[in-house]
This record gives structure tokens, sequence and C-alpha cells, in this order.
């Protein structure tokens, strides 16, 4: 929750995530869910944790187009003290980088890198 804020200024118009109210059980659930869907290989989350895997870092999401145009749609974040950092410019480098080399998709979407969350939501809708 303490990305909350910025998470929400990404996420939130498009899925509501995560609420100002969230609580531990309702995180979860979201885990829970998550689970599920890679078990199922419909989505795949990838937490990047400290050294220690004490601590939360970012996530890349990993998730079936919602939208025309692609196979795949990718997003990724880190924490609010990871902005603007090696980090994150690691990880703006990296994720495309290995989606193109270890994944299968030929249309990749990266939203809020190749277009703007706002962008995303106007493409029309699947089915």
């Amino acid at each position: 929750m303490g990305s909350r804020e910025r998470l929400w200024s990404i996420y939130g118009e498009a899925y509501g995530w995560p609420t100002a109210d969230m609580t531990y059980e309702h995180d979860l659930k979201d885990l829970e869910r998550h689970a599920r869907e890679i078990e199922a290989h419909e989505s795949f989350n990838y937490a990047l944790l400290d050294d220690e895997e004490n601590a939360l870092l970012g996530c890349v999401y990993i998730d079936p187009p919602e939208r025309h145009g692609a196979d795949a749609e990718v997003s990724w974040w880190v924490v609010d003290d990871r902005v603007g950092t090696d980090l994150e410019r690691t990880m703006d480098a990296l994720v495309p980088q290995w989606i193109a080399e270890s994944w299968s998709f030929e249309r990749p979407r990266f939203i809020g890198h190749d277009l703007s969350w706002k962008e995303w939501l106007l493409l029309p809708k699947l089915t």
C-alpha cells in the first residue's frame, strides 16, 4: 500500500486497483486469483523482490489481450522509492527484451510504455 496512490493512477481507471481500503484479506484473495490464472496458463505475474526476498520492489503482468491489436498485454511497475532509479530503467529495458526473446508472442502490447493507459482504454474491446 506504500505505492497505492501511484499504482491507482496507473491501474485504477482500467481495473479499479488498488482500492484505498484494500485489506490484507482482499490482497490475499487477489493473489489467489492470480495463482489460479497462472495454474491455468491464462496470465502470468512475476514479483520483483529484494535480495533477501523480504520486500516487494515491483511486479510484471503478462495477460491475454482485452483490447484489439495485440496477442498479449504486458505491464510492470516498481515501488515508489524505486521510481526514476536504475532499477526502473533496467525493468523498462529488460521486460520488452525478455518478452521478445523468451515468449512466443507476435504482437505484445506494453501498456504504459508503447501506449498510455488512457490510449489503451480507447481501443475496441475484444468480445
